[in-house]
C-alpha cells in the first residue's frame, strides 16, 4: 500500500511547487512516485511537460498524471453499468453512454477520490502525492469514506426498522414483485448486500486515514498573515475528519519574519526557499522528513475505553466555536464548517456524554 501524501493551503502556486519538490525528493530516494494534479496548468507549467489522463514518466521512479472529470467519469460509467447489470434483472443505464456525460458539482472529488484508490489499489506505487485544491473541498473529498460510513449504518438501521423494510420483508406479495426485477433477494435483513463491496471500500479508506503512515497532510504557507491564518483553519478543520496534519512548511524567500513557531504548535515548522531560476534542489533539500513527523504528530482523536474518554484534537479553534450534540446513537461534533459523528467502540456506543471540556486545543468528552 502507498503512502498518499497531500498539501494543504490557500496559496496554489506555492502548494503545487511542494507538491512537486516532494515528488523529486521521494523518487530520488527510490520510492516509486505518482503526482496526481487537476486539470489547471499550473502543474505542466511548473513541470515543464504537458500531463494527461494516463500516468507518464516525468524521471525515474517519478509519473504524473491529470485528473480530468470528464475522463474519469467516461470511464467509470462502464463501472456503473456492470454493477447495475448484476442486480437488475434489465438494466436501463446500457442506453446511456459515457461519452455524453456531463460532470455536476461535486462529482469532481469522488472521481478524484476514487482514482487515488484504484491506483493505491494496483501496488505500482510507493507514495501517491495529491495536488489538488488543497483546502475545505480536498478535506471533504478524503473525509467522503467516514461521512458516506455514517450515512449507510444511520440510514440502513431506520430502513430496517420502518413499516416499509417490515413490509418487504414479511409480505407475500412484494418479495415476487422485487424479485422479478432484481437479482438479489432483496429483504430487509440482507439490505446491505448491493452496497457490501461500498461498505468494503468504505472501511478500507476509514482506516487508511486513520493512519498516519498511509494518508498524511502537511500545511503550506508563506509569511503573509492570511495565508497563516487560513493554513490555521485548514489545520483545525483537518482534525475533523481524522486527516493527521505531520507539519507546517513555510515558502519564504528569506528567514526575515518568519518565526510563525507559536501559529502552528506543536507542528514543527520547515522553512524553504522559493524555486528560482528553475533551481529546484534548494527547496528539495529544504523539505522535512514527511512519514516521520506524520508518525510523530498529534492524533486527530484518541478513545481511551478504561477512562471513558474521547480525546478530540482541534487546533486554532477555541471553545465558542466547537459544538457537541448527542441526537443519534452517535456523538455529533461541529468545529468551523466541519461535522463528525464519532463511531465510538461497543463499550462507549450508545452511552449518555456526562461532561465535557476544552482544554489545551483538545476536547474531551466524558461518558
Amino acid at each position: 500500500m502507498a503512502l498518499i501524501l497531500t498539501f494543504l493551503g490557500t496559496s496554489n502556486i506555492a502548494r503545487s511547487k511542494i507538491a512537486i519538490a516532494a515528488s523529486k525528493l521521494l523518487a530520488n530516494q527510490g520510492k516509486r512516485v505518482l503526482l496526481a494534479g487537476l486539470a489547471e496548468p499550473t502543474l505542466s507549467i511548473l513541470l515543464g511537460t504537458s500531463l494527461s489522463p494516463d500516468p507518464q514518466e516525468i524521471a525515474p521512479n517519478f509519473q504524473a498524471v491529470q485528473f480530468q472529470s470528464s475522463v474519469l467519469l467516461e470511464r467509470n460509467w462502464e463501472e456503473v453499468k456492470k454493477l447495475e447489470a448484476q442486480y437488475l434483472r434489465t438494466p436501463i443505464f446500457k442506453e446511456v453512454y459515457g461519452q455524453e456525460l456531463v460532470v455536476l458539482p461535486g462529482m469532481d472529488n469522488a472521481l478524484a477520490l476514487n482514482a487515488i484508490r484504484e491506483y493505491d489499489a494496483s501496488g505500482k506505487y510507493d507514495t501517491i502525492i495529491y495536488d489538488g485544491r488543497g483546502e475545505s473541498s480536498t478535506l471533504r473529498m478524503l473525509g467522503m469514506p467516514e461521512s458516506l460510513s455514517w450515512y449507510v449504518r444511520r440510514f440502513r438501521q431506520l430502513f430496517v426498522n420502518s413499516d416499509l423494510g417490515k413490509t418487504i420483508s414479511e409480505s407475500p406479495l412484494i418479495q415476487p414483485v422485487i424479485t422479478s426485477f432484481f437479482n438479489v433477494n432483496w429483504t430487509a435483513d440482507n439490505f446491505a448486500q448491493p452496497t457490501n463491496q461500498v461498505n468494503n471500500f468504505l472501511e478500507q479508506g476509514r482506516a487508511a486515514l486513520a493512519n498516519p503512515g498511509r494518508v498524511a497532510a502537511f500545511l503550506v504557507t508563506t509569511p503573509d498573515p492570511i495565508d497563516v491564518a487560513n493554513s490555521r483553519y485548514l489545520w483545525g478543520t483537518a482534525q475533523q475528519i481524522g486527516l493527521t496534519i505531520g507539519g507546517a512548511i513555510l515558502l519564504a524567500a528569506d528567514e526575515e519574519n518568519s518565526n510563525l513557531s507559536a501559529e502552528f504548535t506543536p507542528l514543527p515548522i520547515s522553512i524553504v526557499p522559493d524555486v528560482l531560476n528553475g533551481e529546484w534542489q534548494p527547496l528539495i533539500d529544504a523539505l522535512p522528513n514527511f512519514v516521520k513527523q506524520a508518525l510523530q504528530a498529534p492524533k486527530p482523536i484518541e478513545i481511551d475505553v478504561h477512562t471513558r474518554e474521547v480525546r478530540l484534537f482541534l487546533p486554532s479553534f477555541d471553545k465558542k466555536q466547537v459544538k457537541l450534540t448527542q441526537y443519534g446513537p452517535e456523538v455529533t461534533v461541529e468545529a468551523g464548517d466541519q461535522r463528525r459523528n464519532i463511531f465510538l467502540p461497543p463499550a462507549l456506543s450508545g452511552k449518555p456524554v456526562t461532561g465535557a471540556k476544552f482544554q489545551n486545543s483538545y476536547l474531551i468528552i466524558s461518558f
